[in-house]
This record gives C-alpha cells, sequence and structure tokens, in this order.
C-alpha cells in the first residue's frame, strides 16, 4: 500500500515538472503574435518602398480626353504633371487647380490616378451661348454669364449680345435700376432657353430694357422674347408657333400663354 502511494507521487511529480498547458498555450500565442507583427511591419515596408522608393509605380504618362478647343498639348502643359515623381504622391487638387486657373475655358475637370503609372485628365469644357464684341474680337460668355475666352472669329451658331440702351427714355431708367451687368446676365439666361432647333440659327440676342429682350434670326426674321422669366415656357411656345407657322417673318412669346407671329 505505501508502495502503491510512493509510485503515484512520483508520477504526479513527473507530470508537473513539465509546464501545465495554460502556460504552454501563452507561449504559442505570444510566439504567433511576435511573428504576426514582425510580417505586418515588412509588409508595410515593403508597401512604401513599392509605392514611394520604387521605379515601378512612378509617372511615366499622362492622358487627355474631353477637348474640344483645347489641344491635349495646352491640358498638358497648364498641368504641369510631376512626371517621374511616385504615382502614389501626385496632388490631383492641386493639378485640378491649375487648370482651372490657367484655362478659363475649362468648366471642371477629373484628375484621376491610372494604376501603375498614369495620370488621366478628364475635361469639361465651357460651351459658348453669347459672344460679346471687343473691338475687332468675341468674348465667349457659357450660361452662367462667365466670359471665359476672346478669340478673334466667331464660334458658328453662337449669337451675338447687343445692348441697344439709348438714353433718355425709359431704356435708361432700366439700366439704372438693374445696371449693364445684370441685364447681360439676363441675356445670357434668355440665350440659354433658346429651343435646340432655334438656337443654331440666332444671330443676335437684342436687350433693350430688362423686359425689352429679342431675337434676331437668320433671313431677317426677329422673335420678341420679353424678359428672362418663363424661359423654359417661352421656348416651348416659340418650337411651336414656328413650327405651326412656317412662314411667319416675327414671333412674340413675350406672353407664353398668348404668342403671335405676323408676316410672311
Amino acid at each position: 500500500m505505501a508502495g502503491s502511494t510512493t509510485a503515484e507521487r512520483g508520477e504526479r511529480q513527473q507530470e508537473s515538472s513539465g509546464p501545465p498547458p495554460a502556460r504552454r498555450l501563452r507561449v504559442r500565442r505570444l510566439r504567433t503574435i511576435i511573428i504576426l507583427a514582425v510580417g505586418l511591419v515588412l509588409l508595410s515596408a515593403g508597401t512604401v518602398w513599392l509605392l514611394y522608393g520604387s521605379q515601378w509605380l512612378r509617372v511615366e504618362s499622362v492622358s487627355v480626353s474631353g477637348t474640344r478647343v483645347l489641344t491635349p498639348e495646352q491640358v498638358r502643359e497648364a498641368a504641369d504633371v510631376p512626371v517621374g515623381s511616385p504615382l502614389i504622391s501626385v496632388d490631383t487638387d492641386a493639378i485640378e487647380a491649375r487648370l482651372l486657373r490657367k484655362l478659363p475655358r475649362i468648366d471642371s475637370v477629373d484628375v484621376a490616378r491610372s494604376w501603375p503609372d498614369g495620370i488621366g485628365l478628364k475635361v469639361t469644357e465651357r460651351t459658348p451661348v453669347l459672344l460679346v464684341q471687343k473691338g475687332g474680337n468675341f468674348v465667349e460668355v457659357d450660361d452662367e454669364g462667365v466670359r471665359f475666352a476672346t478669340v478673334s472669329e466667331a464660334p458658328k451658331g453662337v449669337p451675338a449680345l447687343e445692348l441697344t440702351l439709348s438714353p433718355p427714355d425709359s431704356r435708361a431708367a432700366s439700366l439704372r435700376r438693374f445696371g449693364q451687368a445684370r441685364l447681360v446676365r439676363e441675356a445670357v439666361r434668355v440665350a440659354g432657353d433658346i429651343p435646340a432647333a432655334v438656337a443654331h440659327v440666332t444671330r443676335s440676342v437684342k436687350v433693350r430694357s430688362y423686359d425689352d429682350i429679342s431675337l434676331e434670326l437668320e433671313g431677317g426674321r426677329t422673335v420678341a422674347w420679353g424678359s428672362s422669366e418663363k424661359g423654359a415656357a417661352k421656348a416651348r411656345t416659340l418650337a411651336a408657333l414656328m413650327k405651326a407657322t412656317p412662314d411667319a417673318r416675327h414671333f412674340d412669346v413675350s406672353v407664353p400663354t398668348a404668342p403671335a407671329s405676323a408676316g410672311s
């Protein structure tokens, strides 16, 4: 009996000589954490080197799309993309700001990284709706009233702005009340509302006062538009009126619910 008890104590002592299971588990977990941490550090260091230090992910090309009047070369020059720099470090916001500052013809631009080594510039140019004559040149004005470019030749299909405000009469009062800049903006609104089928044959938008704006079309035809208010309704009415009376010379949509046409 005593011998048996001594043997059992020996077996228990031999079992307790190794590390407990909980301790072994903690050691394995710690070893795994250390291995994962070292791997993560190495992976991060490799990623940083790949993005910033290697020659594989550096800017080598700049593509341009969306241009109509501007050339891709003009856009690339104004963008001044740092070719040869790490692609990840290129400041796309700064490129956008440079393009909008240097090329007012650009309405918006999307600057995007094109991995592994390119920058893409997607340009949207402003579209002129009016021309303001300045000496022998023409200033292009878009539908927001922005004067964005001066050209020597008038683009086809863009009407000219004519301000015929001759004092002293009610026109002078209109000029004093609204100011020339406001009247130009009203003309821009009208030009933006002209139906597409009519816009390409519109030669000029004439402003006599705030509520006396008219259009001169090809062939000597005229349109009394009135003010810029209710532009969409006037556009629809004008399109229908010209279709119904194609031989008329004069159209009046100043009151879109009561249009009129005359002459032949």
